[in-house]
């Protein structure tokens, strides 16, 4: 009897430690060489992002202390978020949660009664507009807060990205410490990856690498059998199986699923560039680098929604961004040498990165489509956009409805 997890990224890791916990034989089987999905370690060690999380993100939280990594999380602007504007030069710091508005000096930009008006609006999800039209009347609150957060949360443009589903990530910020922003501080592989696979191992699970799920055979509406690498496993009566897998991989083996088709690029550079300070995380406003996460072992920046730079060469992308990362720290008087000249940068490119989260209600696959299996992964929680929190409540999900399953 056993209940196998395809997928090790943050849906799969966190459903297969739940259900390992909890006394179930668990093989938890992977494709590649790595754990970790999107929010995985490169082979040179970086980051293949600049993942963050919220104090919001309490399903993502509570993963992390059940590995026992939550202390190598660390807060790098408890006094609001830095935001460069290349525009003008100025910098300044925001506060994301509307509570703290009441400083007027970490208020975002353009920030008027009517705008706050708005921003509630879009929190009641009443209705379904693009965010940019919803905004239309306070450009300026859109383009110095309502944009960064939408593109951050949604991977989405804000002329197409939905306010109903922006308005899922507002009322979690309404909380005390919700907005708290919080990120590795050595990187996802010591952070994440490596607690999370020795937590496993510790509870008694098998984790397979290399072990891509070619085919899934079905039977009178349920899974029968794993065609897995070279191997078939065949599926005893009271095995079970969640799959976390991306969209496309899951439409492809199970038929007729509906699965969310559209999907956004997200942008990743690397620059080696060592720094001489703790950890830092800047806002840029009006450029191409959305943000920077500034860590001793070199600079990360990521461009989510970036329709426009996916096919751009390392080359032509990794000058631009040198040149408003250097603008940027020394605005806020980041310690250490910046200099003119571009490091050496790595350039990684997530394609179908997320679902495009676009006016309208997404197509939604049921948690359990076969008797013996669920669904788990960011794409396949309703109730906020694929974001690592939304990966993580989709693995508890899936976790229980596979533990009350076998339980019964």
């Amino acid at each position: 009897m056993t209940l196998h997890v395809v997928g090790a990224g943050i849906a799969g890791l966190v459903a297969a430690l739940a259900l390992a916990r909890a006394g179930h034989a668990v093989t938890l089987h992977e494709a590649a060489p790595v754990a970790g999905g999107r929010c995985r370690a490169l082979p040179d060690g970086t980051d293949n992002g600049t993942h963050a999380l919220m104090g919001a993100n309490h399903a993502a939280l509570r993963f992390l202390d059940a590995i026992g990594a939550r202390d190598g999380w660390v807060e790098p602007e408890p006094d609001g978020l830095p935001l460069f504007d290349v525009a003008d030069g100025s910098a300044r710091r925001i506060a994301a949660a509307p509570l703290a508005w009441r400083d007027p000096a970490r208020r975002p930009p353009g920030l008027t009664l009517g705008g706050v008006v708005a921003l509630a609006g879009m929190a009641a999800g009443i209705t379904d507009r693009p965010v940019a039209e919803v905004m239309a009347k306070h450009p300026a609150l859109l383009r110095g807060f309502v944009e960064p957060l939408t593109v951050a949360a949604l991977n989405t443009p804000v002329a197409e990205a939905s306010s109903a589903r922006l308005g899922q990530v507002l009322r979690r910020l309404r909380g005390a410490g919700a907005a708290r922003l919080l990120v590795e501080r050595e990187g996802l592989g010591p952070g994440l990856v490596a607690p999370a696979l020795a937590a496993l191992r510790d509870a008694g699970a098998t984790v397979r690498f290399g072990a891509r799920l070619r085919a899934l055979t079905t039977a009178e509406g349920r899974a029968v059998a794993l065609h897995l690498a070279e191997e078939t496993l065949t599926l005893d009566a009271a095995d079970a199986v969640i799959l976390a897998v991306p969209p496309w991989e899951a439409a492809r083996l199970i038929t007729g699923l509906r699965v969310p088709e559209r999907h956004a690029p997200i942008l990743n550079l690397h620059f080696d560039h060592p720094g001489a300070g703790p950890v830092r995380f800047l806002g840029v406003l009006g450029g191409l680098v959305q943000w920077v996460l500034v860590r001793p072992t070199g600079v990360s920046v990521t461009v989510s929604a970036a329709d426009a730079e996916a096919d751009d060469a390392v080359e032509t992308l990794a000058p631009r961004a040198w040149t408003e990362i250097t603008a940027a720290v020394r605005a806020f008087g980041l310690p250490g040498v910046w200099p003119d000249v571009t490091p050496a940068c790595r350039a990684v490119k997530e394609r179908r990165a997320t679902p495009r989260h676009g006016v309208g209600v997404p197509p939604v696959a049921p948690r359990q489509p076969l008797r013996n299996l669920a669904l788990a992964g960011d794409w396949t929680w309703a109730g906020l956009p694929a974001t690592i929190e939304a990966a993580a409540l989709s693995g508890e999900a899936a976790a229980q409805v596979m533990g009350r399953r076998r339980a019964g």
